[in-house]
């Protein structure tokens, strides 16, 4: 069997936009990836990692645990073998707690990329193959997140150009998911539950190719 795990945030998480609720694993898109990859006859099992809130690598001053670039490597070691990591993240590095613009965000994403890299894992495991996922171009933001993300979608501007470069330096593979999905018309943040249909039968056709090649 393969393992595939996915390191992300409230978008992969399924939190149902406007509330704080979530959606079952099989809403969810890291559950229909897994149900598409099963239907393409691949013994896979996706992991997901995802915390609300997490960011690259900048610490949130209200809640604990929200650096993506504190414990990765344990966890990398903690699920070890892994045929592929999926890193989605970058949305809370906008947050108004932050001044940061897309090419911070992206450099946090490179941090992410070396530490997986260099993970203390077991001797004779493979270094898994990463895969990064641009999330969705935000709009401007509604509803009880609104003050979090003010002008959000400005600063995030050029992001997943910035992310596909990063990418193309650290030799990782690559998906933009404006390229299939919008964020939320509910709070322009996040996946409405087709959207997070679309993404996970995308998302799993870009890792079949991964793990065929």
């Amino acid at each position: 069997m393969e393992q595939i795990l996915v390191y992300s945030d409230s978008l992969t998480w399924g939190i149902i936009p406007d509330t704080r609720k979530r959606l079952t694993f099989e809403q969810r898109w890291p559950g229909v990836c897994e149900n598409g990859l099963r239907a393409l006859g691949m013994n896979v099992r996706i992991l997901e990692n995802c915390l609300n809130g997490r960011r690259t690598t900048w610490s949130d001053p209200f809640k604990p645990g929200r650096d993506g670039s504190e414990h990765l490597a344990q966890v990398i070691e903690m699920h070890s073998p892994l045929r592929l990591v999926v890193l989605m993240l970058g949305t809370n590095d906008f947050q108004n707690t932050h001044n940061n613009d897309a090419w911070l965000s992206a450099q946090g994403m490179a941090k992410l990329i070396n530490i997986v890299r260099q993970a203390p894992i077991e001797p004779g495991m493979p270094i898994p193959e990463i895969m990064v996922i641009a999330p969705p171009k935000m709009v401007k933001p509604k509803g009880p997140i609104a003050h979090k993300f003010q002008k959000a979608e400005l600063r995030a501007e050029g992001h997943s150009d910035l992310l596909k470069q990063i990418c193309q330096e650290h030799n990782c593979n690559f998906f933009d998911s404006s390229s299939v999905t919008d964020a939320s018309v509910v709070d322009g943040i996040h996946l409405d539950p087709p959207q997070h249909q679309t993404l996970g039968e995308a998302i799993a056709k870009e890792i079949a190719q991964i793990i065929q090649e």
